[in-house]
């Protein structure tokens, strides 16, 4: 089986050739990226890239502050929508296609499909979004299907909560007034009575500027205000409506769901949908994030098929490339999940961290390259990179309501700066230990031994064996600025278990094509060579 390896792409950014950049710019100045752009040979480079799976951020219609009204879509009051693009996890129709994505507006669904098509005769799956836990604050679908009910349409709006019938969570008699402009440059200000609870799980009508004011909770059937207890039974009305949304998008031939915040929602519900979507769909893929390890396991039973491995793997590899804690934070990382490690999904960027290249993070995208090497090779999980990621996007630019933050905007018109020379350069890099993940079956199907234990001599290192039948990689990566030859021991007991022989044997580094000889000896080392932020993958 191949490693899956998902590329993250801000479908808004990604073909958006206007380079404006006016902070804070509307779409007619700053421009926008568009499904076409994604051309049969733009999806041959991704391929080829050696990623198997898009994941398309930013498909289904959320809150802006752009008016396409002219086409029968309800505007949005500005004062409850993050940037001029606005957040795409303030979903506006859970049944629609963000129109700025669209070249002609009124087929955006058509032009998704076909999206979909292209992306799979170009040899690539397709993940999409999907946002459970909360809605854009005036969401109203104009896109439903025949004989389904709106979100809210039937609450009883004098229940706080109501665990069966009501999708949203109600502040009785209370006025929405957040410490917020509520008229934004508008002559009317934004309005709502009864409040409803803010979806970063805030129930009373005063959210701050720093919650997720833009946006509403729904209600699964958690009493919040008795602390959290669950009414499942009868089926909560919310189970019933996001259960059709996901198999609304899966009969577009889509082949899996991003699952922002997906514990924010009980498990009990994904247990109950995921089920259901997968008689259908038995290859449909779950991705949760999640950020509470010690609910992983309960997430894996409710029928995700990956998760994020965020708290554990990628905050101590971001140590480990800042140089704030030893090599041996990796080893425990990856023990601490060793038990689920092949449903952990590593990462080094993603659209909520700062970038890699930026100065809040490495400043530097070659000092990425050892995590890569470790993180894309090390286990037969999957490997996530964002966009921009393989040429060093730097995300220091002040695009507007993004700010100045090391992070890529999602809440603004913008465009990325197109790769120099040294980006081309390191997207080389990016390509070759990719295509080594997807099609070295030593990391697709084999086993990992972590070197390590008797290699702790080195706290800027980091080595460990792959192997399947008679196919061994030997993966040594420098995390250090300086070049070393690094004395790597390789116990008696990784022949054992990787099935090896002592003998002597020549290696490839399939990073560079270099051959050395080498002597395999129980308990003996084997000198390799590292430049500064650098890697070998030795295939012996």
């Amino acid at each position: 089986m191949s490693k899956i390896i998902i590329y993250q792409i801000f479908t808004r950014l990604y073909g958006n050739k206007n380079h404006t950049r006016k902070p804070g710019g509307t779409i007619e100045e700053n421009g926008c990226g568009k499904l076409n752009a994604f051309t049969p040979t733009v999806l041959k480079q991704i391929r080829e890239m050696g990623v198997s799976h898009v994941w398309y951020t930013g498909i289904i219609r959320h809150a802006t502050m752009t008016d396409y009204s002219r086409y029968g879509i309800p505007r949005q009051h500005p004062a409850v929508v993050k940037g001029r693009a606005g957040s795409p996890y303030a979903i506006a129709d859970y049944y629609d296609v963000d129109p700025d994505l669209a070249t002609d507006v009124e087929k955006r669904m058509e032009e998704f499909e076909k999206l979909v098509n292209r992306t799979h005769r170009a040899g690539l799956k397709v993940i999409i979004d999907f946002v459970p836990n909360h809605v854009a604050r005036q969401y109203h679908s104009i896109c439903k299907p025949e004989g389904v009910r709106d979100l809210g349409q039937d609450d009883d709006t004098t229940q706080g909560f109501a665990p069966a019938t009501n999708n949203f969570y109600y502040c009785p008699g209370q006025p929405f007034s957040p410490y917020l402009d509520l008229y934004h440059g508008e002559t009317e200000p934004y309005t709502e009575f009864p409040a409803k609870a803010t979806g970063n799980d805030h129930f009373d009508n005063v959210p701050g500027r720093n919650d997720w004011y833009e946006t509403v909770k729904l209600n699964y059937g958690v009493d919040y205000y008795a602390g959290g207890i669950g009414h499942f039974d009868p089926i909560p009305d919310t189970w019933h409506k996001m259960l059709h949304i996901l198999l609304f998008w899966a009969a577009k031939g889509i082949d899996g769901f991003r699952c922002d915040m997906a514990e924010m929602v009980p498990a009990e519900f994904w247990a109950w949908a995921t089920s259901q979507v997968k008689q259908q769909y038995p290859e449909l893929l779950f991705v949760g994030e999640v950020y509470n390890p010690a609910e992983y396991r309960h997430y894996l039973a409710s029928g995700f098929d990956y998760l994020y491995d965020k708290v554990g793997m990628y905050d101590a590899m971001r140590d480990v490339v800042c140089h704030r804690q030893g090599t041996d934070a990796i080893s425990r990382a990856w023990q601490q999940t060793d038990d689920i490690g092949d449903h952990m999904l590593y990462f080094l960027e993603n659209h909520d961290e700062q970038r890699l290249a930026s100065d809040f993070f490495a400043a530097d995208g070659w000092k990425g390259v050892p995590a890569l090497v470790v993180n894309a090779l090390m286990r037969q999980n999957p490997f996530m990179l964002y966009f921009g990621q393989e040429w060093g996007e730097r995300g220091m630019d002040q695009e507007g309501f993004s700010g100045h933050d090391g992070r890529t905007t999602i809440f603004d018109y913008w465009s990325l700066d197109k790769p120099t020379s040294e980006g081309t350069r390191l997207a080389e890099v990016y390509r070759k230990v990719l295509n080594i993940a997807r099609t070295e079956k030593a990391v697709g199907e084999g086993l990992m031994f972590d070197l390590m234990y008797v290699n702790q001599q080195y706290a800027r290192q980091y080595a460990f064996l792959r192997g399947k039948g008679k196919e061994q990689l030997l993966v040594v990566a420098n995390f250090d600025d300086e070049p070393l030859t690094m004395e790597v021991t390789i116990p008696a007991h990784a022949f054992d278990f990787m099935g090896m022989k002592e003998r002597k044997a020549k290696a490839t580094d399939l990073l560079t094509g270099e051959e050395m000889a080498l002597e395999l000896k129980r308990d003996a080392a084997i000198n390799v060579a590292l430049k500064p932020n650098g890697a070998v993958v030795l295939k012996l």
